[in-house]
């Protein structure tokens, strides 16, 4: 979610002190901050989020909503593309159960999205 200024909009009950670290970050620095949390939540024995990027792919934006999530992402194809990377485009998320149990992921492909970038 952005804000009216096209910021990011962080997610209600994080703390200031951890936003303002984060938006001083670089994009590098950010990618090795997510990693650290997800293994900090795997640690925790939290469930993983179904949102995970496959290789080549730039996950630019993840919004909850009720009964799926949002995500927006960037895909780079083989390498000489001089188009990539392509998108971006969004998705809706959402997680179906199975005959057998469990559950499984679907994304479903909406299209093509604007977004504002700095």
């Amino acid at each position: 979610m952005t804000g009216s200024s096209g910021d990011p909009t962080p997610p209600e009950g994080l703390p200031e002190s951890i936003v303002a670290d984060l938006d001083q970050l670089t994009p590098e620095q950010l990618r090795k901050t997510i990693i650290h949390a997800r293994e900090l939540l795997q640690a925790s024995d939290e469930a993983d989020s179904p949102i995970e990027p496959r290789p080549g792919e730039d996950i630019i934006r993840v919004t909850e909503h009720d009964g799926y999530t949002e995500v927006v992402k960037r895909v780079r194809c083989a390498d000489g593309c001089s188009n990539c990377p392509h998108g971006p485009y969004l998705y809706h998320v959402t997680e179906e159960p199975r005959p057998e149990g469990g559950t499984h992921t679907h994304w479903s492909f909406l299209g093509r999205v604007e977004i504002d970038e700095e």
